[in-house]
This record gives structure tokens, C-alpha cells and sequence, in this order.
């Protein structure tokens, strides 16, 4: 198996470097980061809008990239990120890490002089808690990798929202929440059927140290809080009746898949059906929850 180390450097392009970002975790990443912006109650100028934005999908790749550097060496090991650029070989070490700092470092500053002082504290701070507090502290120590390091990825709405008003509000810290309850069921979700690339690389993911059952039930009850976070924006009188029909009906089905996932006793990949159904609606989910907090700023009812 080639591994980061013993691997013979093969020619890098910009393609090697694209793909240190995570380009399809981004997505969703720069996405909410976008909604949290157009839903806050300030407009800023295109400009600077744009600016944030690329911001935090800087931040949000330079902070993969470092994730993918530290990670080579267990990346080499798992059949589904074996051929990412550093474990293929593809990509020096050095190269990847000054990149990953260079994207990090320019997120920031370019934040702080387009924005304000705050959201460009948040961007450093959510860069620092992915790649050094759930990277390298937790990932590899205990099976609440997941549950806490979940909040990396919850930043962005917030950080897009305190881009354009310069301050906290009660509806960015609610989708704050929401994503940070969302995102156990959703990696759990992936992690049951991928769980022997886990267990192969010595990474303490819930399957691989609790069981099936175990994590099955952590999905529904981790879905239990998401839904109340999702719903929580309508009737505390944050959002209007698109985004509060969206949340319930959406959080609904989420819940149904949820169940249907815990009801399941299957132990191979290829029977575990619920939990691939789970893993794809839940990306849909946050895309469409997020798209109805815009749409009720934007045409409210």
C-alpha cells in the first residue's frame, strides 16, 4: 500500500491543490456561510459580500488542507481517501502545509480589512478548532470526535451573519446549533457503512469502539435535539412560515430515516440501505433549511 512517506513524488498541478480544499465539503460550507449572510437584517455591498464569502471558503479550504496533511498517514490507509494527492503521492508534505497556512492566513486578513474584527476572529477561531482541536486532538482519541468537533462546521452561518451586522444574534447561534446536532447523525450515518476503513486506519469512530446498535441509537437521539433546533427559529418568531413548514416537513422525514436506521440490524454495507438513505437526504436537508431561511428574509409571506 503506498503511503505519503514511501511514495515517489509524482508531477503536482492546480488540481492536486484544489483537491487539499475538500471541494465537495466546501460546498456546504460556503453555501450556509452565504445563507447566513443574506439572512441577516444588514445588506452589505456586493463587493464586500463576495469578499466575505470567498473568505470563508478559503478559510473552510485551508483549514481542510491542513486536515489532509496532518491525515496522510491515515488517509494511505482507508480505500476511500487512498488516492487524495499527499497519500498518492502526488503532492510533497511541505508543499501542502504552506499552501493550507497561506489560505488560512489570507482568509483572515482579507476578512478583518472587507468585514469587521469579529467575523474574522470567528473565521481564525473555527480555522483553528478544525485543524488543531478536532484534527489533531481529537480524531484520534476518543469516539466524541464527531459530537464536538462538529462545531467546525457549524461556523460559517454565523460567521456570514456577523460579516454583514458586525454582531451575535439568537437566529445564528440557533443555526449554529442546528448544525452542530446535525452533524453526529450525518457522520454516524457514513461511518456504519464505512466503519472497517476506520477500523483498518485505528480511528476511534463510534462503530468501530461501541457497535452498531449503539451508534444506531446515538443517530436517533442526536436527531431528537437537531429537529428541535431546526424548528426553534418559527415559533420564537425568527423566521416566518416558509422556512417553519420547510423545517417541520424536512425534520419530519429526517426523523422517519432516523428511525428506520436504528430499527436496522443488518452488519453489512451492502444491507445498510437506511443509513445510506440518511447520510444523502441529510445533505439535501441542511441545503434546503438553509435555502428557507433566505427565502423567508427575501419574500416573506
Amino acid at each position: 500500500m503506498p503511503t505519503a512517506a514511501t511514495t515517489m513524488h509524482l508531477p503536482a498541478d492546480w488540481r492536486d491543490l484544489f483537491a487539499l480544499t475538500k471541494p465537495r465539503v466546501m460546498t456546504l460550507v460556503v453555501f450556509t456561510g452565504l445563507c447566513g449572510m443574506l439572512a441577516a437584517p444588514v445588506t452589505l455591498h456586493p463587493v464586500l459580500a463576495f469578499t466575505a464569502v470567498l473568505c470563508i471558503a478559503l478559510g473552510a479550504g485551508g483549514a481542510a488542507a491542513l486536515n489532509m496533511w496532518y491525515e496522510a498517514d491515515l488517509d494511505a490507509q482507508m480505500r476511500r481517501t487512498e488516492k487524495r494527492p499527499l497519500p498518492a503521492g502526488r503532492l510533497d508534505r511541505q508543499t501542502a502545509l504552506h499552501f493550507a497556512i497561506g489560505l488560512s492566513a489570507m482568509s483572515v486578513i482579507l476578512m478583518d480589512l472587507a468585514t469587521n474584527h469579529l467575523a474574522a476572529l470567528i473565521l481564525a477561531f473555527s480555522i483553528f478548532f478544525y485543524a488543531v482541536i478536532y484534527t489533531v486532538w481529537l480524531k484520534r482519541r476518543t469516539p466524541q470526535n464527531i459530537v464536538i468537533g462538529g462545531a467546525a462546521g457549524a461556523f460559517p452561518p454565523l460567521i456570514g451573519w456577523v460579516a454583514a451586522t458586525g454582531r451575535v444574534e439568537l437566529l445564528p447561534v440557533l443555526l449554529f446549533g442546528l448544525i452542530f446536532l446535525w452533524t453526529p447523525p450525518h457522520f454516524w450515518a457514513l461511518s456504519l457503512f464505512v466503519r472497517t476503513d476506520y477500523a483498518k486506519a485505528g480511528v476511534p469512530m463510534l462503530p468501530v469502539v461501541a457497535g452498531l446498535p449503539h451508534t444506531r441509537l446515538q443517530v436517533l437521539l442526536y436527531t431528537l435535539p437537531m429537529v428541535a433546533a431546526a424548528v426553534a427559529p418559527w415559533p420564537l418568531g425568527l423566521t416566518g412560515p416558509i422556512y417553519g413548514v420547510t423545517a417541520a416537513l424536512g425534520s419530519a422525514l429526517f426523523l422517519v430515516l432516523a428511525v428506520a436506521v436504528w430499527r436496522n440490524r443488518a452488519t453489512e454495507p451492502a444491507a445498510m440501505k437506511p443509513e445510506k438513505q440518511l447520510f444523502a437526504y441529510s445533505i439535501v436537508y441542511l441545503f434546503v433549511l438553509f435555502g428557507a431561511v433566505v427565502a423567508d428574509r427575501w419574500w416573506p409571506l
